[in-house]
């Protein structure tokens, strides 16, 4: 994608100079894409980290059941992910979406989870909002798929696009925790209220918890996190992209920092 500035503002919905709005833009009509249509609640109910400690020390859809999550590489967690069974999620999914990008990545981004385009295709964010992700990276001097991998809190389609509920997230999250562990990304951004209740388990609001720098403990290493809107509600609540922007340009500030650049 080579976009100019003036197109990715465009595209997400800001002037080319950054000025506040003193009200909301014109109104459009949301977009009816069966991917994103019923998707980015920003009311995801909360993982009880009961729930997520329960879950990773199982060895849910291991091809081999000897081999741990914990300790699968790439290609063993792939096909476990595809053969997974351990929520009801995986009854009526065309197939598992577990990611996507460079497997060496600075910048993890986490989403909620496959709607119905990205169930068809096997890749995370190619609907409505996966083309206005890619616009919010391009807007910072990202592409997806090059320091970039972008993964979601649940593997597989929830009906209707709706809201992956707490026991789902709970059953995918050792998937999640394992592909942090291998990225071993530098900053992790969190899409949505429901990707900052799986990867945190934080039951605040996205507002209480935007502009705050958040930690996600892996091993004996703590890794950055921010929260920001996921990329279907903001198709849906059009003055928030202006707060989105604020947060990709705090992403982009501290990964800078963490470059020690």
């Amino acid at each position: 994608m080579s976009l100019s500035r003036k197109e990715v503002l465009e595209e997400m919905g800001l002037s080319p100079v950054w000025v506040r709005r003193d009200g909301p833009p014109v109104a459009r009509r949301a977009p009816t894409d069966a991917g994103t249509a019923a998707r980015g609640d920003e009311r995801a109910p909360p993982v009880r980290e009961e729930n997520r400690s329960a879950a990773t020390s199982s060895t849910i859809g291991a091809v081999d059941p000897s081999v741990g999550v914990e300790r699968m590489d790439w290609n063993l967690l792939r096909r476990s992910i595809s053969e997974c069974r351990a929520c009801g999620l995986c009854a009526e999914r065309q197939q598992a979406v577990p990611g996507v990008g460079d497997e060496n990545a600075g910048w993890l981004f986490v989403g909620e989870g496959p709607g119905a385009e990205e169930d068809a295709r096997g890749e995370p964010f190619v609907g409505q909002a996966g083309r206005l992700l890619d616009a919010m990276l391009a807007a910072i001097g990202l592409k997806r798929g090059e320091d970039v991998y972008i993964a979601n809190a649940v593997k597989c389609r929830p009906p209707g696009n709706r809201t992956p509920e707490s026991a789902e997230m709970a059953a995918c999250f050792p998937f999640l925790k394992r592909q942090i562990a291998l990225i071993q990304p530098k900053l992790i951004v969190l899409l949505g209220r429901a990707a900052v209740s799986s990867v945190l388990g934080e039951e605040g609001s996205l507002a209480s918890l935007r502009g705050k720098t958040l930690a996600f403990r892996e091993g004996d290493r703590e890794i950055p996190v921010l929260a920001t809107y996921h990329p279907a509600y903001l198709l849906r609540n059009l003055p928030d992209k202006a707060k989105a922007w604020e947060d990709l340009c705090r992403a982009r500030a501290l990964m800078r920092k963490l470059q020690g650049k």
